[in-house]
């Protein structure tokens, strides 16, 4: 094939959607930009992945220096998302984002990196490039990753009790649950057991602490809805 004007390849970034549960509501983190273009606007954590370095590297490497995040300590899973590749999404040129998403609890960025913040993902500051959409298609993977895996285990502690469990699958669906109906479908999944362990929860009487029978992402049996 003969090309009839000189091939230019579009410039290869990673960009990382990283989520966490904040006073149990779904929170992602992002970076305000300090230069143009989208000067003083927020954007995820993200930028070129250069020659020599897979986009793994390149994600682990940009996300630690610009956020002050290590994904690989302080996300419980990460996974590549979606390569967003619209001509027009960035004003410099054609760029093509290669974005991985991943989840984590109590993520504490660098204290140096004073322009990172989480935002609860229904109400996100003014967003640079198409990163909003990009968060859009990242929660809604997250909320049907969450009917077919026990992904949810990112957002809990080794030990939790049934109404965090609950309240985890409430902050991502972004709507209640009923208590009975979650608790006799999600405990029919074998994904956690008991332990002898017991919790107060405010004036309550104590609550059976839980854990989950696996700390990676595994495939579920059945559908959980």
């Amino acid at each position: 094939m003969k090309y009839t004007t000189p091939y230019v390849a579009p410039t290869l970034t990673v960009d990382a959607v990283i989520f966490q549960l904040i006073n149990g509501v779904l929170n992602v983190a992002l970076i305000q930009r300090e230069n143009d273009p989208f000067k003083g606007k927020w954007a995820l954590p993200g930028g070129y992945s250069p020659k020599g370095e897979t986009t793994t590297e390149a994600l682990t490497r940009i996300v630690e220096y610009k956020a002050g995040i290590n994904i690989q300590t302080q996300l419980s899973y990460i996974e590549q998302l979606y390569t967003f590749d619209t001509v027009a999404r960035d004003p410099r040129g054609h760029a093509v984002s290669v974005t991985y998403m991943g989840c984590g609890r109590e993520i504490s960025p660098n204290e140096a990196h004073s322009v990172v913040s989480f935002f609860p993902v229904d109400s996100l500051p003014p967003t640079a490039y198409d990163h909003a959409a990009i968060i859009k298609y990242a929660h809604d993977r997250l909320i049907a990753k969450l009917t077919y895996t026990n992904a949810v285990y990112a957002f809990l502690p080794q030990y939790f009790t049934l109404a965090e469990l609950q309240a985890a699958y409430e902050a991502v669906f972004g709507h209640e649950l009923d208590k009975r109906n979650f608790r006799k479908k999600f405990l029919s999944l074998g994904l956690t057991v008991e332990t002898d362990q017991m919790r107060r929860e405010g004036a309550h009487r104590p609550a059976r602490l839980h854990r989950f029978t696996s700390d990676t992402l595994e495939t579920l049996s059945r559908s959980f809805e």
